[in-house]
């Protein structure tokens, strides 16, 4: 059986879903797995809520190898302008998902066509932007007898060439920690501003004591980042707000720092409360978006490996402060991310996003010669 990827990567990102709804998805998935697997009856698989684990049982086996690949899209309404753009409104392929999805599929082709002496783990997994997909099924037991010994995964990375792969020995990703803060003070009219309480000015001071955790808290070598993406006060310009949401990130290189980073910010907010007589409300939730550590061993042999293949060009690049629930795995299993370069002007999350469909063909031959190198 051939695989025309072009055409998988364009089914699949017509049909964008959030994390835990991707149910077309894995409709699709698990016919394209089906025939794939056909006739293999060395090959076994079962779902967890929308996703998909594909275990390719070795012929003399030592250790299990996983390869993961996340389903998800985003809430972003896709101006690509492509005659195969997303099907489904406000939802797009914008990290591209719908590319990590397609090489899966064709590394699990590439590796069943012999019986691997050691066994492969193939996770479809769902829920990475927004739930902590890869903690949440973890947790609940979804890899059973079939936990990987060592985990591998990648992510599209639009500044970088097709033929690129980039990773490093240590932190790739950031680990992330999302923020609420609600103050509340008291309402009334603008003209009479001495009779109430302006949640709105208590926010916008909080929004800039905040950026002082990074240039006074965090030791410079480290690097941090807060940032605070929404704030939603007040109804009109002549009334005072009693209240004030606002919604933000933290993100760290490792999870020390994360907890400081936490800490201060707690504490900032509960001042700035106390100095404007009024109440606050901080929610930090780290979830399963820890910092994504590559196993140094386990780094420097895939770096190595694909040093010696003249067709790729590696790259031993700097950490990101990108975030990646990859990283809750990298935490219980030894394990690698690299990156793979789409060469596309737009970033991840863009509206506009769409990488160069050549990588396709490049990726699944080389990584599946990777994993083979591994399994056997």
């Amino acid at each position: 059986m051939t695989l025309d990827l072009i055409a998988i990567r364009r089914d699949l990102h017509q049909i964008p879903e959030i994390g835990l709804e991707e149910f077309k998805t894995q409709v699709y998935l698990l016919e394209k797995i089906a025939k794939l697997t056909a006739g293999k009856d060395f090959v076994e698989q079962k779902t967890w809520q929308t996703g998909i684990l594909v275990f390719v049982k070795g012929f003399a086996p030592e250790k299990t190898i996983g390869w993961r690949a996340d389903m998800d899209g985003l809430p972003v309404t896709e101006e690509t302008g492509l005659d195969f753009k997303s099907q489904h409104e406000g939802r797009m392929h914008a990290c591209g998902h719908d590319f990590h999805m397609t090489i899966g599929l064709g590394l699990l082709h590439e590796l069943v066509q012999v019986q691997p002496k050691n066994n492969i783990l193939f996770l479809f997994q769902p829920a990475e932007e927004n739930l902590a997909g890869g903690m949440l099924l973890y947790e609940d037991g979804a890899f059973g007898e079939w936990k990987p010994d060592e985990f591998y995964g990648l992510h599209v990375r639009p500044d970088l060439k097709v033929g690129d792969i980039a990773t490093n020995t240590g932190t790739l990703f950031a680990g992330t920690c999302e923020v609420w803060v609600t103050f509340k003070g008291k309402g009334g009219h603008a003209a009479f501003p001495h009779e109430a309480n302006d949640a709105l000015v208590a926010a916008a001071h909080f929004v800039t004591q905040v950026q002082t955790i990074v240039s006074r808290n965090v030791d410079p070598i480290q690097g941090g980042v807060v940032t605070f993406g929404s704030m939603h006060a007040g109804t009109t310009n002549n009334v005072i707000a009693d209240t004030a949401k606002l919604h933000g990130t933290i993100r760290s290189l490792t999870q020390d720092n994360s907890l400081l980073m936490q800490k201060r910010l707690r504490k900032i907010a509960e001042g700035v409360a106390v100095a404007f007589d009024m109440e606050v409300e901080v929610v930090l939730n780290q979830g399963g978006y820890l910092p994504v550590e590559n196993n140094p061993d386990l780094a420097g042999q895939l770096m190595t490996f694909f040093e010696q293949d003249a067709a790729t060009n590696l790259i031993a690049c700097p950490p990101a402060m990108t975030g990646e629930d990859f990283g809750y795995l990298l935490q219980k299993i030894p394990g690698v991310m690299f990156w793979l370069g789409v060469d596309t002007p737009y970033a991840l999350h863009h509206p506009k996003m769409s990488p160069k469909e050549e990588v396709l063909p490049f990726a699944v031959e080389k990584i599946s010669a990777f994993l083979q190198f591994r399994a056997n």
